[in-house]
């Protein structure tokens, strides 16, 4: 197996980690509650998707 001669600066490993990062979730809003959820899914508290009422969502006490 192929070992490397000489080590890595810490400069050349930085660069290479620079990209190993999360990126946010891209939130929109739901247009019938205004509440922030993931595009192309049902909204969690009103229960709507396109306009139509898709989910049964059950009221809070």
């Amino acid at each position: 197996m192929p070992n490397p001669k000489r080590r890595h600066s810490k400069q050349r490993t930085a660069k290479r980690r620079s990209h190993d990062f999360l990126t946010p979730a891209g939130l929109s809003e739901c247009p019938n509650c205004h509440e922030r959820k993931l595009p192309h899914r049902a909204c969690r508290k009103c229960g709507t998707y396109k306009g139509r009422d898709v989910l049964t969502v059950k009221e809070a006490s």
